[in-house]
């Protein structure tokens, strides 16, 4: 529940930021920055245990962030550009991950695999306990962030207006967003999807204009919480899913009719 409820938070917080429904960090890259940073950690470093783990997935995701913001940024940021730069970054780390793994040891490059699936299964409370402290945290100061980030949607003029210190707050947003994801990633590899999915099902069912981060983490546990069952009862029937495959590809078929939409009706596709 709270690692669902942390991607619901961080995909809310990065759709608002560049207003498109698609802004998502599995999207835009900052995923595959954390997962890159991570492979480097047990690869090359040689390094298992939770905290450097989880310290390479939040610097490679706030690495990666900073890369894709710098390169979509021209007179300001737009959300179609920050996605189409985040798609390219996305697949750069996508080929240097494949060349780190079939350059390492058969054991190795099998231990990758596994965690790159996505498994709630093989958390344990070494790894628990010291991510529901950093959680506590993040979702802290995402509910202290969150009235900065209703400003910002208003546009940075209207923001300055209402007193917003844009610049300050952006950056908290940013980094509090890559959090959520890289503390997921570090405990249980990357579950893609969620972030993408939650916040739009959530603002569909609340019919707000904006998307709360409290709905955005209540529909993000209530997707990650049905796919963990979801693989549990593939496990007594057939054999055990990660709950990550399972949300990948329920999250690829509407990404799909996401996109399908975004055509229809602002033409970005076209």
């Amino acid at each position: 529940m709270v690692f669902g409820g942390l991607l619901g938070i961080g995909g809310a917080i990065f759709q608002s930021l560049s207003r498109n429904p698609l802004g998502s960090p599995d999207i835009i890259g900052f995923d595959a920055g954390s997962y890159t940073a991570v492979i480097v950690m047990i690869l090359i470093i040689g390094n298992r245990s939770y905290w450097p783990i989880a310290g390479a997935a939040i610097v490679g995701g706030l690495l990666t962030a900073f890369v894709v913001y710098v390169l979509a940024c021209r007179q300001g940021i737009q959300g179609f550009r920050l996605i189409i730069v985040g798609i390219g970054v996305t697949a750069i780390l996508g080929s240097i991950n494949s060349y780190l793994i079939t350059r390492a040891a058969i054991e190795d490059a099998m231990a990758v695999g596994f965690w790159s699936a996505g498994s709630l299964a093989r958390i344990s409370w070494t790894s628990l306990l010291p991510s529901m402290m950093i959680a506590t945290v993040v979702i802290i100061a995402a509910a202290a962030l969150e009235p900065g980030l209703r400003r910002l949607e208003l546009g940075d003029d209207a923001a300055v207006t209402l007193g917003t210190r844009v610049g300050a707050v952006r950056l908290g947003l940013i980094v509090v967003g890559v959090a959520t994801t890289a503390l997921v990633t570090a405990a249980a590899g990357p579950i893609g999807f969620i972030a993408l999915v939650a916040p739009q099902i959530a603002r569909r069912l609340t019919h707000t204009p904006g998307t709360s981060l409290l709905a955005a983490a209540a529909m993000g546990s209530l997707l990650l919480v049905g796919a963990q069952v979801l693989s549990l009862v593939l496990g007594i029937l057939y054999r055990p899913v990660p709950a990550g495959l399972i949300t990948v590809c329920v999250g690829g078929l509407y990404l799909i009719w996401l996109v399908r939409e975004t055509r229809r009706q602002y033409g970005v596709m076209s």
